[in-house]
């Protein structure tokens, strides 16, 4: 066996030498970009750029790597490479070892600076006032709906969306002994338990339910206190060196949550590209209707329609829309300019790439 494997070996060896000296002129020629930037006072970070280069990889991918394996690979040579010319600071729901963290390194790659946050508010105030480049903050959950707080904090803050991500959201139960003898109460945010309340009734009806502020927070109260019990990751059990009680005890299999990356940078058409909006009609009959009707006009598709109440007393709603496209897209960008002179409040929350 030996006599065969030595050669392969040395070709892989000989490639990871070339892999090696192909990475190292990427980095230079990156640091060169990032002098051309600071000249110029460009954005470090391009989401529409990086979104076109993973696309780019997929599309040229001829196997036997899969898709998503080689856009992680590359993604962490961007971030590796972007992090020569411009450390990036981005904030998030903490504290570590959170979906929203998963999310940071899944858009940035690894070679950021993540900023833990005690709270959605704080993730905003972070970016609003430049502590943070950017920001990550979940915007809805396949199985629970929108995160209402998130709708609320858009409708005023001064940043923009820049950019998406998708996760796959896999809850555990997890104590500081990976059994359930002792434990008086389970400690989770309360959209993870509201994902996993069927199995809990199931399993546990008698123990108490928690909400705090975060998985991740739930993870600590369970790494100092045997009587708690924490639904989170197996990334945060593994910080909070937890033990299992069970995995994957989510209702939907298929639970994910999507992530809106905001910040102060307008990004440019990536060619797959996505509009968010916050809307408000005038109180007559058939308004919706009529405020809408521009995007069938003009051929622009509608992705998604959430309702909030506007909060003031009255029955008025704010809806928020995602469409399909950019709003540097001349067919978006008619439709846009008609939906303004129809509606009573009008704002656009970014353009920004569709998530891979």
């Amino acid at each position: 066996m030996t006599d065969k494997l030595t050669p392969l070996r040395e070709q892989i060896d000989a490639i990871d030498a070339e892999l090696l000296d192909l990475l190292n002129q990427r980095a230079r020629l990156a640091q060169q970009v990032g002098h051309v930037k600071a000249e110029t006072r460009a954005p470090v970070f391009r989401p529409e750029r990086e979104a076109q280069v993973l696309r780019g990889v997929a599309a040229r991918n001829p196997g036997p790597l899969k898709n998503a394996d080689l856009q992680t690979i590359f993604r962490e040579v961007m971030s590796a490479c972007r992090s020569l010319e411009k450390r990036v600071t981005v904030a998030y729901l903490g504290p570590a070892g959170t979906f929203s963290e998963q999310a940071v390194y899944q858009q940035f790659g690894g070679a950021v600076d993540g900023l833990p946050c005690v709270s959605i508010d704080e993730v905003f105030r972070a970016t609003e006032a430049g502590t943070a480049d950017f920001g990550v903050v979940p915007v809805e959950n396949s199985s629970e709906g929108a995160i209402n707080r998130t709708l609320d904090l858009m409708l005023a803050t001064t940043t923009i969306i820049s950019g998406e991500v998708s996760i796959p959201v896999h809850h555990s139960l997890m104590s500081s002994t990976g059994s359930m003898d002792g434990v008086t109460v389970v400690c989770a945010h309360s959209q993870a338990l509201a994902q996993c309340q069927v199995w809990l009734n199931q399993h546990y009806p008698n123990i108490e339910r928690r909400a705090v502020a975060s998985n991740a927070e739930a993870a600590v109260m369970a790494s100092t206190n045997p009587a708690i019990a924490a639904i989170a990751s197996e990334m945060a059990g593994e910080q909070y060196k937890l033990g299992v009680v069970q995995g994957h005890i989510q209702d939907d299999p298929h639970n994910r949550t999507r992530f809106a990356i905001i910040g102060h940078l307008q990004t440019n058409p990536s060619g797959e590209d996505q509009t968010s909006l916050v809307l408000a009609v005038p109180n007559k009959a058939g308004a919706v209707y009529n405020l809408l009707a521009p995007l069938a006009k003009h051929g622009v598709s509608m992705t998604r329609f959430e309702s909030r109440p506007a909060r003031i007393g009255t029955w008025e709603y704010y809806f928020y829309v995602d469409i399909e496209g950019h709003v540097f897209d001349a067919a978006v960008a008619r439709a846009l300019e008609e939906l303004k002179d129809n509606a009573a409040f009008f704002k656009v929350l970014g353009s920004y790439p569709l998530s891979l």
